[in-house]
């Protein structure tokens, strides 16, 4: 069994915003695997089944900066090690409409990561990253994460959270290395370079 995690702020308020992304990602499957999506506790969550494979998607667990305790709940909930979870989130390192899959590391300075590696006490689970492109230089990174998209950024991130599920059918059907071979590549240049 697989947890899938996206990350988020709660409440309406903050739904539209840069930092949700990994909670539209839940939402993307959810729709797309025909899963209703229930609040239980800090969670929207729903429980199914690909194949053989069974999984729980959860959402919107608490505050950014305070997920950890609710994610390592659930991990206990349902007797799973960090090894079998997937999170999903905003990544300021990325370019708008970027993807990238990633086995362990840092948090790179996101609030929601950090929470989670020092409540359960280890990096190794699994990332699918959403780029959201970096503020500009006289924009703080806090408030830009906490702004809601353009129209014209969702335009260019739609494609990204369609392959993010397929991303997340990747992983949980074929594993880490078959999808980060998949889904981290980098778009040809114009140019050839020799």
């Amino acid at each position: 069994m697989r947890l899938i995690v996206g990350l988020g702020n709660p409440g309406a308020a903050y739904a539209q915003t840069r930092h949700n992304v990994g909670m539209w990602v839940i939402e993307r499957a959810a729709a797309r695997w025909s899963i209703r999506l229930a609040k239980f506790g800090m969670a929207h969550r729903g429980s199914g089944r690909l194949g053989s494979e069974l999984f729980e998607l959860a959402g919107t667990l608490d505050w950014m900066n305070i997920t950890g305790p609710p994610l390592k709940g659930l991990l206990r909930e349902f007797s799973l090690t960090p090894d079998d979870l997937i999170l999903v989130h905003d990544d300021l390192d990325l370019d708008l409409g970027r993807l990238r899959i990633k086995q362990a590391g840092g948090h790179g300075g996101h609030n929601g990561i950090k929470s989670v590696i020092d409540t359960i006490g280890t990096a190794q689970f699994v990332r699918v990253k959403i780029g959201i492109g970096r503020p500009a230089s006289h924009q703080d990174s806090a408030d830009y994460v906490l702004q809601a998209f353009t129209r014209e950024e969702i335009e260019i991130l739609n494609p990204c959270l369609d392959l993010a599920v397929d991303a997340l059918e990747c992983l949980i059907h074929r594993g880490v290395s078959v999808a980060m071979n998949q889904f981290n590549v980098r778009e040809q240049n114009s140019t050839n370079e020799e």
